[in-house]
């Protein structure tokens, strides 16, 4: 009996089936999109979305765990880098399982599974929308947008009641006064040759000394 038992074995032994979805893991992270049957596709999706979720954080350790799941360099890598940048803001559900009909050969149930973010097809182009917000997280983002409010219209207060409190100071016209001219006194010259003559009283004195 197998009670509780609800991993599909996918009629394979144990290392059959890990290395199947190791090699079905490296081509989706390769190809981003691959189609094999339904059981298949349910199977790879459990397997390959915790490793999609372990690349969101790059370290040593988490690329270990991861190449032990795949076992090949080539595919971390591809996941780390450019995978990774692609899903590092989605939350969970990396891929996407699309039913194509049955297969002629068996009747099978067939399936494509890919990566979201690189069906350019379905996303137009663009990324997909993230889901709304919770209630706190909306209540939290509205009280620090409006914080900053009240802190502008206190300096526009400010600014009103100086512009209030500094009078106004008109400045005088100027009054151009015109210009005043000196009176200039004339003055006689006095020939450089001709000397003053001494009086007659001085003449006497020197004589007489």
């Amino acid at each position: 009996m197998r009670h509780g038992k609800k991993v599909n074995h996918l009629s394979r032994q144990t290392g059959h089936r890990k290395s199947m979805l190791a090699n079905m893991a490296c081509s989706l992270i390769e190809h981003k999109r691959i189609i094999t049957t339904v059981a298949k596709a349910k199977a790879l999706k459990q397997f390959v979305e915790p490793l999609v979720t372990k690349s969101k954080e790059d370290t040593t350790h988490n690329r270990r765990i991861v190449f032990a799941y795949l076992r090949n360099k080539y595919g971390v890598t591809e996941l780390f880098r450019e995978v990774a940048a692609k899903v590092g803001d989605r939350p969970g559900g990396y891929t996407r399982i699309i039913k194509m009909g049955n297969r002629l050969g068996d009747n099978a149930d067939m399936a494509m599974i890919e990566l979201v973010d690189f069906n350019e097809l379905y996303n137009g182009g663009k990324k997909e929308e993230k889901k709304g917000r919770t209630r706190r997280a909306k209540a939290k983002a509205t009280s620090t947008e409006k914080a900053p409010a009240p802190a502008v219209e206190e300096v526009k207060e400010v600014a009103s009641v100086v512009e209030e409190v500094t009078p106004v100071v008109e400045e005088a016209p100027v009054v151009e006064t015109p210009a005043v001219e000196a009176p200039v006194a004339e003055v006689e010259e006095t020939p450089a040759d001709e000397t003053p003559e001494a009086p007659a009283d001085e003449e006497s004195k020197e004589e007489e000394a």
